[in-house]
């Protein structure tokens, strides 16, 4: 659905949903991650032998990764090079060179390594999100520009070996001053090929990513159009206390990683629309198996509810909900079922 409505190609984070993206007939991939295990770099090398259509660009961080996927190359030619996005990184946090001089040392190994191709420069702008906005648009501006630069001074060594220059950046917190970061990026050798890789975007939430987009909003000075679409409905399994539900819900079936859950609606099974649980509703904590609701006094919405009845809630951070099921529902505006969805995690 995301390709049909112009996504470039898909990002993925292992070698299994690489294989699975070409099962299903995905012909781009952009894997944002390191290859590093040898079953996992002959598996995608495998692939790219057999179809030789099928587009897999990955990353790479290291002069030692440069020379593992080197190794892997020459052991398993293929018909064109492998393309790879030299990844900038930001101290303290996860994988990613952690100087613009290292990139470009990396960069440049790329290059002179056969069946390796540099295809471009890439981060992850997801990581730079703290309680202070302003430093954080700073923070990010800056390390876009530097991907930004980095794409330069690569060119101007020509190291890139393909038709077009890809600059690239994850994360769904600040896509917008991605997108403006990389809209200036011209005057180099061949067109450059810019992606986000906002994976969120794809339906939202109730909490961080609700927040985040909103404060887009502010900066845009016009609405996003994104709408939070993932919810995670369960029941009502006991009122053991006055103020107190227990839901069949927990840490098995929603993340809890950033907040949790979101309360919303309430429905008691049959005929009707859901209706909407006031502000003091709240998911105080959730055990495995068990999510304990705390509802204000003297609600008649509350104070009604009641074991079987159906609780809807929204989520904060959708990436560590959708791991947890293997079947979605989608749905229309009155919850009838429109399709099913298989994950793949």
């Amino acid at each position: 659905a995301q390709i049909a409505n112009g996504a470039w190609g898909i990002t993925l984070a292992t070698a299994t949903q690489v294989q699975v993206a070409h099962r299903f007939g995905v012909r781009r991939v952009l894997l944002a991650n390191q290859l590093v295990a040898k079953t996992d770099i002959n598996s995608v090398l495998h692939l790219m032998h057999d179809d030789p259509d099928f587009e897999v660009i990955a990353l790479v961080d290291s002069l030692v990764g440069v020379v593992r996927l080197g190794n892997a190359v020459s052991a398993h030619p293929l018909a064109r090079a492998l393309p790879l996005l030299v990844e900038l990184g930001i101290p303290g946090k996860r994988a990613g060179c952690r100087s613009p001089l290292e990139v470009m040392e990396v960069a440049r190994a790329v290059a002179s390594t056969p069946g390796l191709q540099l295809a471009g420069i890439e981060g992850y702008e997801g990581l730079l999100v703290s309680d202070d906005r302003a430093a954080d648009v700073h923070a990010v501006e800056t390390f876009v520009g530097h991907i930004a630069q980095l794409a330069r001074d690569a060119d101007g060594e020509g190291l890139f070996g393909g038709a077009e220059i890809l600059v690239s950046a994850g994360g769904s917190a600040y896509f917008d001053l991605v997108a403006r970061g990389f809209d200036g990026l011209h005057g180099l050798s061949r067109p450059i090929r810019a992606v986000l890789r906002s994976g969120c975007y794809l339906t939202s939430d109730h909490g961080s990513y609700h927040r985040l987009i909103g404060a887009l909003d502010q900066r845009e000075a016009r609405g996003s159009g994104l709408r939070p679409a993932l919810e995670v409905w369960s029941m009502v399994q006991s009122r053991p206390e006055p103020g107190l539900a227990i839901l069949t819900m927990g840490k098995r079936d929603a993340s809890y990683d950033v907040d949790l859950p979101i309360p919303l609606y309430a429905h008691r099974p049959g005929p009707g629309v859901p209706a909407s649980l006031p502000p003091g509703c709240k998911i105080a904590k959730m055990n495995d198996q068990h999510a304990y609701l705390t509802l204000p006094a003297g609600d008649p919405l509350c104070d009604s509810l009641a074991v079987g009845d159906l609780v809807g809630c929204g989520i904060s951070h959708p990436c560590t909900t959708f791991d947890k099921w293997p079947l979605l529902l989608t749905v229309d505006d009155e919850y009838n079922v429109q399709n099913a969805v298989n994950t793949f995690f």
